[in-house]
């Protein structure tokens, strides 16, 4: 059984930083990509960054350049170093995974496979 935790959530201004945290939980190996996805209120679910299985990161294109997804497999861990904040970054954060995805395929993973974390709530103001 594997859990995700996320955490680092909370209100910034636009223009700000905030790091989450996803912390892992269980039968997981360091190997597995993970990934962060984010919803607003309204819309659907999209993929913001992935791992790699070669060790490189791909990012959708509104947060390339401002955000950074980093594991710590140490600490079984997931980043997402976010910079530059804008007001419609505004939405709940999840981490997931779904070996043997990686990158864009765990990009667009549908929410009813793999494994997902309960969110945590991102607010930019102007």
């Amino acid at each position: 059984q594997v859990q995700l935790v996320e955490s680092g959530g909370g209100s910034v201004q636009a223009g700000g930083s905030l790091r989450l945290s996803c912390a892992v939980f269980g039968y997981f190996y360091s190997t597995y990509c993970m990934a962060w996805f984010r919803q607003a209120p309204g819309k659907e679910r999209e993929g913001v960054a992935a791992m790699n299985n070669d060790g490189s990161m791909t990012y959708a294109d509104s947060v390339k350049g401002r955000f950074t997804i980093s594991p710590d497999n140490a600490k079984n861990t997931l980043y997402l170093q976010m910079n530059s904040l804008k007001p419609e970054d505004t939405a709940m954060y999840y981490c997931a995974a779904d070996p043997p995805r990686c990158g864009f395929r765990l990009l667009v993973l549908p929410p009813d496979r793999g494994y997902w974390g309960q969110g945590t709530q991102v607010t930019v103001s102007s």
